[in-house]
């Protein structure tokens, strides 16, 4: 078990109640999508206990908030509202890359359709905002202008994930930028909102901010190597999945921008449109990992963790506050759902 584990279980369980709360406020029939979705109950609303997500980001706002001084009550809505947008961008990160399952269970829009899938990641995305204007906290305005800033950069990762399906020439900085945005952002905003909604000054809070984007980006070249190389039943998704889709994740841009001939040969079998087999994904695999992707890739995770250890150095924490957000930003990289 991860040292992260129990700082993990916490946040869920703090946000749990608050979290059923803000669905319940959803018509039936997205109420079912979204709870079928978070793994509380069956297509047909039979509920159930399903693997969770892993709590993240919640768990970053409650850290934050409480290593600055705040209650967890008064962290709950920044923790809920994360946890909300989160779970819109995946509902329509599965639709866009057209992956029909998640955590071993078929995903929303291969259950009820696109434009459902479209509609219920719409809902959550409105219902976190919602909560979060809700909150009795004299910083919740500004927590909020905070959040609506981090969906924006979020979603401008997305956008620059899909043109890059498109494109042949795409750049490391570009796959950064676009990892910056579509993990980055979200991370960061959850320290940062730990950090507004305990009434820390600015300097607490761009700091917590740049350690959460920080890890993100450590989350993302993780996930990008488990996208290749993770088992099934831990990821709940195909071996080498996003190579089946010729996704030009960091690790495999850098490969091609950096692997002599096995990189060559990994950009010309990029380039082709044909469905590829299971011995071909075998061969793209071993040619980002004799390109040197996969050891650039966990390098570079590394030094994220240690940037973003390193943002925490002068905000005078508590050791036990500094250690547990040192835990998280270690946990991923060592994950491997």
């Amino acid at each position: 078990m991860s040292v992260a584990a129990p700082a993990l279980d916490r946040g869920r369980a703090l946000i749990e109640s608050s979290l059923r709360e803000a669905v319940s406020r959803l018509d039936d029939d997205t109420r079912l999508m979204a709870s079928y979705h978070l793994g509380w109950c069956e297509r047909d609303g039979r509920e159930v206990v399903a693997p969770s997500g892993k709590g993240v980001r919640p768990s970053m706002v409650l850290m934050a908030g409480e290593a600055l001084g705040a209650a967890p009550e008064d962290l709950v809505a920044g923790a809920v509202a994360v946890e909300l947008v989160h779970n819109f961008s995946l509902i329509h990160d599965d639709l866009m890359d057209r992956d029909s399952e998640r955590h071993h269970r078929p995903t929303v829009w291969s259950v009820w359709g696109d434009p459902m899938a479209v509609l219920v990641g719409d809902a959550l995305l409105s219902l976190a905002h919602e909560v979060l204007d809700g909150s009795p906290s004299p910083s919740a305005a500004s927590a909020a202008r905070a959040l609506d800033r981090a969906t924006r950069e979020l979603i401008h990762g997305q956008v620059l994930d899909v043109a890059f399906e498109r494109r042949s020439d795409v750049t490391l900085s570009e796959c950064l930028e676009m990892a910056a945005g579509k993990t980055g952002a979200l991370l960061g905003v959850s320290a940062e909102l730990g950090a507004i909604l305990a009434g820390a000054p600015a300097s607490s809070t761009r700091a917590l901010r740049r350690y959460g984007q920080e890890v993100g980006l450590a989350f993302q070249l993780i996930d990008d190597l488990l996208g290749i190389w993770g088992w099934p039943e831990r990821t709940g998704k195909p071996v080498f999945s996003d190579l089946r889709s010729r996704k030009k994740t960091m690790p495999v841009v850098w490969a091609v921008q950096n692997g002599g001939a096995p990189g060559q040969e990994l950009a010309t079998w990029l380039a082709e449109s044909d469905e590829p087999g299971e011995l071909a994904l075998r061969r793209a695999a071993d040619l980002v990992d004799r390109a040197g992707g996969r050891g650039w890739a966990q390098r570079e995770a590394q030094v994220r963790v240690e940037v973003a250890l390193a943002t925490l150095e002068g905000l005078g924490l508590h050791p036990t506050h500094r250690e547990q957000l040192c835990r998280l930003a270690r946990f991923v990289v060592e994950r491997d759902t």
